[in-house]
């Protein structure tokens, strides 16, 4: 079985894509699967967010696109059993102008991770973290996944940007990776007390269909706080409503795989 590479990707900064990630995947980690998080965003928090440092001058996710090390060498082991990561360096900001003229710039990541699938094979998911911005860095990840993962922060703009994205990736659809699909928009940030989140809610449930997750995201002052102690939420305080709201997550993400491979 080939694992799901899924790009968590949102144009947008702040909208919890980092915090989706780690904890999805060490929620998944948790429950039993194998799980690989590749940092490609330069700012690295991710990388700091499950504990490793974003200034390792060798395993870095930078080293290794530019062919400086291999893949088995740059993989880190989490404090979490299942739970490996491929750390960002900030370094990776000068990866645009540096590959300026390889017109396959974008396959790189793609390559890569072909080249080393009796590394990658291993992984039940390999989620990699986007930089909030429509760069290099995330057509690259995008030409690597087959799915996609949308956190929408449940605030005025979200749903005006996120129609820049859907075009963005029907340009990658076309052009670079036919294969690629949405596998689910996650409502996050959600205030139950706040009129214009359930607004949100209702609007991205009418536009989305059954795209977006029955689990949501609440405002949590624990998910915020985790990452400044090197773990995701789930590991910092399972007690938590994010916590516990990510776990409820990774359990309808497992569900939905299993629905899928079943239709198929």
């Amino acid at each position: 079985m080939k694992p799901n590479i899924i790009a968590v990707i949102n144009q947008k900064g702040g909208v919890g894509k980092t915090t989706t990630v780690i904890n999805l995947a060490a929620s998944l980690s948790i429950l039993g699967q194998n799980n690989l998080v590749i940092d490609l965003d330069p700012q690295g928090n991710a990388t700091t967010g499950l504990g490793k440092s974003n200034n390792d001058d060798d395993k870095n996710i930078y080293n290794l696109l530019i062919k400086k090390i291999n893949l088995k060498h740059g993989l880190q082991k989490t404090e979490i059993s299942n739970l490996d990561i491929f750390g960002s360096n900030v370094n990776l900001s000068g990866l645009e102008v540096e590959t300026a003229n390889d017109e396959n710039r974008a396959f790189i990541l793609k390559e890569i991770l072909k080249q080393n699938s009796e590394v990658i094979d291993n992984y039940d998911n390999i989620f990699i973290d986007c930089p909030p911005s429509l760069s290099l860095l995330t057509i690259m990840a995008l030409v690597s996944a087959n799915e996609i993962l949308v956190p929408l922060q449940t605030e005025f703009f979200a749903l005006e940007g996120i129609t820049q994205l859907v075009k963005t990736i029907d340009r990658i659809k076309i052009n670079l990776n036919p294969s690629l699909s949405v596998r689910g928009i996650l409502l996050t940030m959600f205030d139950k007390r706040n009129k214009l989140s359930s607004q949100v809610d209702k609007e991205a449930r009418n536009y989305f269909k059954e795209k977006v997750y029955q689990s949501v995201i609440p405002r949590n002052v624990r998910l915020s706080e985790a990452p400044s102690h090197g773990q995701p939420c789930v590991t910092y305080d399972k007690a938590c409503s994010g916590s516990k709201a990510y776990f409820k997550l990774a359990e309808e993400f497992i569900s939905q795989k299993n629905k899928i491979g079943s239709a198929a």
